[in-house]
């Protein structure tokens, strides 16, 4: 699994933080995970709900909302409103980048906004609630004693645990005024409802509500004992079971033939991140990802090979597998093949008054060959080597034409 740091913008033009989870291997599918309120992408709810899908196959953004965390914005001046502005915003932003969403997690108020954005994303085709209410009012509740003065004053600070913030009269006009159980009943689309039935943030009857409201296929899951955020370890880990499990019926995965992060038009695909480091690049084959990037002695980050390794790896693959193919028709009982290899830049041996220009690139190869195999017979497998295609490309050259996408993916 790949943690990366990205950031996009909201309908306003105000820069969003986030985090994606990418599998080791291609993602079943894309999901966005909305934070509760006041919360941020780094709650122990969004990072394990997060990693743990991610774990299981499926990549995940989660992201600060507008005035939280590291995105921008102000606070005071956004509201339940702003939450569903921001989750349609991440899902575009999503599909620009060859992940289209068809999985929404909301916990708490999360949960309430997610459901209202799921309606207009049209790529959503499941969406699951964590501990939501069903009426974005409730959390004025958590306030009360400070409403006086924010409707007169037009603004007032007040302590949500633990920690100041600033609210307006706008917020409070906003939440009073969101129809979450309508969206729910104009849904359409799969609903998971996850409440825990000793909620004393948000009361079961939340879940009620949403239940009643929303139109078959719905289900609901009772967290049993686990608090509002979701805090034990262990009831993180059945949030992201029972999610996974019941998501596989609705989303869309590599074996629907729907869209994996690699662009049908290319085979390989080699992007920037601009995540870590300025150098960092995603490799795309065939569905499978990883990365490159260039050592920290000359500005990278070092979380990949450097471009040279990996045409090192090429070299040392194509050794083993031709080697491979050649015992097999042979019947030889070669048990295993192992390439060791470097890479210089050297000059040549009959170089004379060389320079920094005249050197060539190197590449060296051991070859360990395992097996009850005679002299003849491991001999003749060295020679072979040389009959590596990339050992041919390499020692004899290519072509590289180079052309600007037209229709980039």
């Amino acid at each position: 699994m790949q943690s990366d740091r990205v950031e996009f913008s909201n309908a306003a033009g105000e820069t969003l933080f986030g985090v994606i989870e990418t599998p080791d291997d291609a993602p079943r599918a894309w999901a966005i995970f909305a934070h509760c309120f006041t919360c941020s992408k780094k709650s122990l709810a969004a990072s394990r709900v997060a990693r743990g899908l991610a774990e299981g196959g499926i990549g995940v953004l989660r992201f600060d909302f507008t005035g939280l965390g590291d995105s921008g914005g102000e606070f005071a001046t956004s509201g339940f409103s702003s939450n569903v502005s921001d989750l349609i915003a991440a899902a575009d932003w999503m599909q620009q980048e060859g992940k289209p969403v068809s999985l929404m997690i909301g916990h708490s108020l999360g949960g309430a906004a997610t459901i209202v954005a799921a309606g207009q994303i049209d790529s959503v085709g499941a969406v699951a609630t964590i501990g939501a209410p069903s009426d974005p009012g409730h959390v004025v509740a958590q306030f009360k004693d400070s409403v006086p003065e924010i409707e007169a004053k037009g603004a007032a600070q007040v302590n949500l645990g633990g920690r100041p913030f600033t609210l307006g009269r706008e917020f409070l006009d906003d939440v009073r005024a969101a129809t979450v159980k309508d969206a729910a009943a104009e849904l359409r689309k799969p609903l998971l409802i996850l409440h825990a039935p000793g909620d004393d943030v948000v009361g079961i009857d939340n879940a009620t509500g949403l239940f009643l409201a929303a139109k078959h296929p719905k289900s609901f899951v009772s967290l049993d004992r686990a608090d509002h955020l979701l805090s034990g370890k262990d009831d993180a880990g059945f949030v992201i079971d029972v999610i996974a499990g019941w998501a596989g019926r609705y989303i869309a995965g590599p074996s629907t033939g729907t869209q994996t992060t690699t662009p049908q038009a290319h085979k390989t695909v080699v992007r920037e991140t601009l995540a870590n480091g300025p150098y960092q690049n995603e490799v795309l084959i065939g569905g499978r990802r990883f990365l490159s990037d260039e050592p920290k002695s000359v500005g990278g980050a070092d979380t990949g090979p450097d471009p040279y390794a990996l045409v090192t790896a090429g070299l040392g693959a194509c050794t083993s597998m031709t080697l491979r193919m050649y015992a097999n028709r042979k019947g030889w009982p070669l048990q295993r093949v192992s390439v060791g290899l470097e890479h210089a830049k050297e000059h040549a041996a009959d170089c004379v008054d060389c320079g920094p220009k005249d050197r060539i690139d190197v590449f060296r190869r051991y070859i360990e060959i395992e097996g009850d195999l005679d002299e003849e017979q491991r001999q003749r497998l060295l020679e072979i080597a040389d009959r590596c295609p990339v050992h041919r490309t390499l020692e004899h050259g290519a072509k590289v034409e180079t052309h600007l996408a037209t229709n980039p993916a």
